[in-house]
């Protein structure tokens, strides 16, 4: 018995030591070295090569080559497998001390997947009681067509730019030749720094500027070297650089906006990409790229950028290997329902006035005009070609990096066919019976404290509705809203699309009905009827809500793009088609005997149309500034729709209508 006792002791003794002295196998080892890769934890797997690996590849190369070639083709999910040794090749490794293990490598970069197999050379190292297994690592781990030397390569192929076109095909922002202008430093002449200081003064640049150029490590005396970019209608300029020792040009290709300040607003224009836009497009584009920075622009930077082509090479003496490769994409056209004839003409009849212009085809929804002035000229904020312009922009009073087409402003009276056919659809308007008002001012009572509404002028009789309308009687619109009610007036504003987001491609300020959505206040709830309050609406909305009156009650949904399609409705029903006559009839009457009959005497043609006048005050005792509004159509066609506001128009008469009718009339001729 003491002799079995001993020899299970002796036997336990051994299997503990046998526990204890258990080398790591080449799977073993392998398997946390590809864990490390699979982790892009470079250090560690630096720390499990060979001594002659890593005698050959020093840590700080290894670690930084391994980074900068997965950054630059932006490696992700990168996947390592490996198959394992069996327990027949495990133990011939353990006796031959080594081994060799087939692994497969995959990836996802800039120019798509990449995978390939290739094998791992194993090797221990150390003494006996401290054995391990090390990798023999050569650069066709990372790639096997480096193994024997050579450098990776990325090439991109740019894309082309969509262009924005207008209705007809005419371009709004295209691409086309421009000049690269710049110096042959040879050629400076005798007095190079006049030269500089007269080149930097034309171009709008700094001589600093310049200097930095010309001090560039590629350049030499007789190599041209550019300097800014000019478009190819910029003759006159050219003509005064052209006399300066030294200036020359190049053409290449450019962004062109051949609308100018007409559509800028609209179209905007592209820029050099920054660093915050790199980091919110999540890397997927580079220092040099460009962007697009307003309007149409920025808004189909996706569509109209387009994708690069990309190849991933490898390049050893002047060989080149192709890894992967990313076709490139064109950017798409973007056609738009704008004419670019349109836009120019209202643009050069408003002559710099602070205004908003919308033009819809009364038929169709489709936006013909989208113009806020004064605006700028995006060729010379793309090329720079005007000294100090962006300070000049800010500094402008007249604030023309304003978009007053997305802005939404008090529509004054132009509201009151608005408040009208709420009042009939909802039937608390009977547009033939008349209140009786007497003066110029009223109030409902002693809840309204010393504030009274006031209209411009005395009625004859009792008033009904197309009096109203024709005499924009503020005081009959008062008296209408507070006999409907806040909750009956919400809810018949809502209906006109007021409080909800514009369904329209470019992002228009939603319009409001006050600043918390109610009209609780009495007070308010007058002023808002005839458009004052805290009421705002844009001009594309006011637009598009008299189309409700060109189509027996139904408002139009407005179009932007050229393939949407037309004619849909926004909303239905919010009159009937004898209801909308009604407010038709009044509409040409504001022209022939109403409000605007002086300016309607311009028209060349029977126009209808609503006025209005909205007043921008702090308080009722405030004298502050107006603006003016006008909205109106041709009586007989009925084919678009003008709405236009013009701010600070207050003495100024019938300022803002003489001017929708000089647009009118240039628009039909």
């Amino acid at each position: 018995m003491r002799k079995v006792l001993v020899i299970a002791v002796v036997v336990l003794m051994a299997l503990l030591v046998a526990c204890s002295n258990k080398e790591p196998t080449p799977n073993e080892r392998f398997s946390s070295y590809v864990n490390h890769w699979n982790d892009q934890d470079f250090d560690k797997m630096h720390q499990m090569l060979s001594k002659t690996s890593r005698k050959t590849f020093k840590k700080e190369v290894f670690v930084d080559r391994f980074k900068k070639i997965y950054k630059d083709i932006k490696v992700s999910d990168l996947k390592i497998d490996f198959k394992k040794l069996s327990k027949k090749s495990v133990k011939k490794a353990m006796d031959d001390g080594k081994a060799v293990l087939p692994f497969t490598v995959s990836m996802k970069t800039i120019a798509g997947p990449i995978s390939f197999d290739y094998e791992a050379s194993l090797v221990q190292e150390g003494t006996d009681d401290d054995k391990n297994w090390y990798i023999d690592w050569d650069p066709g781990f990372i790639f096997p067509q480096m193994k024997d030397g050579g450098e990776l390569r990325i090439k991109t192929t740019p894309p082309i730019r969509g262009e924005i076109r207008d209705r007809n095909e005419m371009p709004l922002a295209m691409n086309d030749i421009i000049y690269e202008v710049g110096i042959i430093p040879e050629k400076l002449g005798k007095n190079p720094e006049q030269s500089k200081q007269r080149m930097a003064e034309l171009l709008g640049l700094s001589v600093a500027t310049i200097d930095e150029k010309l001090n560039e490590g590629w350049v030499k005396p007789n190599l041209f070297v550019p300097i800014a970019k000019i478009t190819k209608t910029d003759e006159t300029l050219w003509n005064q650089l052209v006399t300066i020792e030294g200036v020359t040009r190049q053409e290449t290709s450019g962004r062109i906006y051949p609308g100018g300040a007409a559509t800028s607003t609209l179209v905007g224009y592209i820029g050099p990409v920054t660093s915050e836009d790199i980091k919110e497009k999540k890397g997927s584009y580079d220092s040099s790229d460009m962007i697009g920075k307003r309007g149409l622009e920025e808004l189909f930077e996706e569509q109209l950028r387009g994708e690069k082509g990309v190849k991933i090479l490898v390049v050893k003496e002047g060989d080149e290997t192709l890894l992967a490769e990313k076709e490139g994409k064109n950017g798409e056209n973007i056609k738009l329902t704008i004419d670019i004839n349109i836009q120019e003409k209202i643009y050069d009849i408003l002559n710099g006035d602070m205004a908003s212009v919308s033009v819809i085809h009364a038929k169709t929804g489709e936006t013909l005009g989208l113009v806020s002035s004064p605006s700028f000229n995006p060729n010379e904020i793309l090329y720079g070609t005007r000294p100090n312009i962006w300070k000049q922009l800010e500094d402008d009073p007249k604030n023309p990096l304003l978009n007053r087409f997305y802005s939404t402003y008090a529509p004054g009276s132009v509201l009151k066919p608005i408040t009208a056919a709420i009042g009939m659809k909802n039937g608390s308007i009977a547009p033939k019976e008349g209140l009786n008002i007497k003066g110029l001012k009223w109030s409902n009572g002693k809840g309204w404290g010393d504030y009274k509404v006031t209209r411009v002028s005395e009625s004859n009789g009792p008033v009904d509705l197309h009096d109203a309308i024709v005499r924009s009687d503020n005081i009959y619109f008062a008296m209408q809203a507070v006999k409907m009610g806040s909750e009956a007036f919400e809810k018949g504003l809502k209906q006109f699309g007021l409080g909800e987001d514009f369904p329209y491609e470019y992002p228009i300020t939603t319009s409001s009905i006050s600043s918390t959505g109610k009209l609780e206040d009495e007070v308010l709830l007058a002023n808002t009827s005839y458009g004052q309050g805290e009421l705002e609406m844009s001009s594309l909305h006011l637009a598009i809500a008299y189309s409700t009156f060109l189509n027996e009650g139904n408002m139009l949904k407005p179009t932007l793009l050229a393939n949407e399609k037309k004619g849909q409705i926004w909303k239905e029903n919010l009159l009937s088609a004898d209801q909308a006559e009604v407010i038709k009839d009044a509409l040409r009457d504001v022209v022939v005997s109403g409000t605007a009959k002086t300016a309607g005497k311009q028209a060349k043609f029977p126009v209808s149309g609503k006025t209005g006048t909205a007043e921008l005050k702090v308080s009722s005792d405030d004298n502050g500034q107006e603006n003016g509004w006008f909205v109106g159509y041709p009586t007989e066609n009925e084919d678009i729709i003008v709405s236009l506001m013009i701010e600070k128009t207050k003495g100024k008469g019938s300022y803002s209508t003489e001017k929708a009718i000089e647009i009118l009339n240039k628009l039909k001729e």
